[in-house]
């Protein structure tokens, strides 16, 4: 009965997780339309972070990892691919990964504690480490192309720039949009299962 059991839940992971890899790859090439600035808002933060609770933290760091490969193929990535194309590879797929793995490793933590506490906080961890390693990436990699983009703007401070001008507007998007989807997302999936 046990084996069974363990069959289904690792098949009802399986489609679930494949069904959000779809989900996640969608999202992204219709995302890339909906734009803030010269970048789009990532809405696919939502599926990972509903992968990373729904079907555990390898399936996060999956959904994370596939995030960040649509954006390579959706053009995203374009401007920062011409300045440095290996630095744009490792920036785009470890951004993607990474909120994908922490999104898992915080719900994980929490959720014996509370399971509504734990998908806000991976709701609030993967927007910011998504954020985060993308503005290392500006600094490790583009520190000079964004500050030139920042002083065609106005802005007379790079870091000022990065911000408030480059991640700032995007990054409160995605966090409202995760903060308020996700938990509702999950009470519905929680609620159908029973």
């Amino acid at each position: 009965m046990k084996k069974t059991q363990d069959r289904k839940q690792q098949t009802r992971v399986l489609v679930f997780g494949a069904i959000l890899t779809a989900m996640v790859i969608v999202l992204q090439l219709l995302g890339s339309f909906i734009r803030f600035g010269m970048f789009s808002i990532s809405l696919v933060l939502v599926p990972i972070i509903i992968g990373a609770a729904t079907c555990g933290t390898k399936v996060g760091t999956w959904l994370g990892f596939i995030f960040g490969v649509a954006v390579l193929a959706s053009g995203d990535a374009a401007s920062f691919i011409a300045v440095n194309f290996p630095g744009t590879i490792v920036t785009v797929l470890l951004k993607g990964t990474l909120c994908g793995l922490a999104a898992g490793l915080v719900y994980n933590l929490l959720k014996k504690r509370n399971q509504y506490l734990a998908v806000m906080a991976a709701a609030v961890v993967c927007p910011v480490v998504n954020t985060g390693v993308f503005l290392l990436g500006c600094v490790l990699f583009f520190f000079q192309t964004v500050a030139s983009w920042g002083a065609s703007l106005g802005f007379t401070n790079t870091v000022e720039y990065m911000f408030l001008g480059l991640a700032g507007g995007n990054f409160l998007v995605e966090l409202i949009v995760n903060i308020v989807l996700t938990p509702v997302i999950i009470r519905v999936l929680n609620f159908a299962k029973k």
